[in-house]
């Protein structure tokens, strides 16, 4: 089950960048000095991305874990 873990490794790192672009991307509204409801709408839909991104990465974790039970 070896064929698992470098999978499971590409998706952690997909997810982690994902993580890390929402963080950029939240840095970067909050600098912009919007108004309020603009920032919240912005956040929102970073927080939507933020949350597949780890999603996803904890899937890939799961598939390495997984791979090296198995393996």
């Amino acid at each position: 089950m070896s064929f698992l873990i470098w999978p499971g490794a590409a998706l952690s790192f997909l997810g982690l960048c994902g993580i890390f672009w929402c963080i950029f991307q939240a840095m970067k509204a909050r600098n912009a000095g919007l108004e309020d409801e603009v920032l919240r709408t912005r956040l929102q839909k970073i927080v939507a991305v933020n949350l597949g991104a780890l999603g996803v990465s904890a899937l890939g974790l799961m598939l390495v874990v997984v791979g090296i039970i198995l393996g």
